[in-house]
């Protein structure tokens, strides 16, 4: 990788200076827009006592899940539980602290952390478990509480199409938490479908620009249906 440049040649190299403790924020909704390889890279270099911070954990043996098989998440910052058992069952063991996020708080979070918003005021979960703990305020009469943006010393992100350069477009859906997780890491990876030369992607359409990448690598991708369901005749 050299200038504005922002490929790498293996994710060995993507996910490079990644150690042991670090925080980690994850692109993706369920399986829809995970980057799956870079989180098989995580599983590979065996780091421990992760804090994540993603919609929630993959399934079981799939996407994040697989970080759960080691035991290589500490602390999950998540929106909920999902499919995956083993989630469930070291959630309830104690043997992975949980901080169930609301989506909107969690995504608003990511994107604070991006603008440099160290906190803001939201009525989401005020009364209830979540805000337990936290600064309360009255705006206008009604309650808020504070929630503390999140930063990550990586950020994983699953793109559709890239150039050289790291500007990113998502392809529908799989946008989701993306482009907030994009802004907020120190060091962001990501993976794309396909890199093309500089000025092949319409500027109008680039949802994140290459400032906020530092390191870009095409992969290929299994995009595993999370559930499926048919129609019987």
């Amino acid at each position: 990788m050299a200038g504005f440049d922002k490929r790498v040649a293996s994710y060995e190299e993507a996910m490079e200076g990644i150690e042991d403790g670090m925080t980690v924020l994850a692109g993706g909704f369920g399986l829809c827009g995970i980057p799956e390889n870079l989180i098989a890279e995580i599983k590979r270099r065996g780091v421990k006592n992760l804090t994540v911070a993603s919609n929630n954990c993959g399934v079981d043996g799939f996407g994040l899940g697989v970080l759960l098989e080691d035991r290589q998440i500490s602390k999950i910052f998540a929106s909920y539980v999902g499919e995956n058992a083993l989630f469930e069952q070291q959630m309830l063991n104690d043997e992975i602290e949980v901080v169930l996020t609301p989506q909107g708080t969690l995504a608003e979070r990511m994107r604070a952390g991006g603008a440099g918003i160290p906190a803001f005021y939201t009525a989401t979960g005020y009364g209830t478990p979540i805000g337990e703990g936290k600064e309360v305020r009255e705006f206008n009469g009604r309650h808020y509480i504070m929630e503390e943006a999140l930063v990550g010393d990586f950020a994983i992100v699953k793109g559709w199409k890239a150039d050289r350069y790291g500007n990113v477009v998502y392809r529908h859906t799989a946008q989701n938490f993306n482009p907030l997780a994009a802004t907020a890491g120190r060091v962001t990876v990501v993976e794309v479908e396909e890199i093309v030369e500089p000025g092949e992607l319409e500027p109008s359409q680039i949802h994140t620009p290459g400032i906020y990448v530092d390191r870009i690598i095409q992969g290929t991708f299994e995009k595993r249906i999370e559930k499926r369901t048919v129609h019987g005749n």
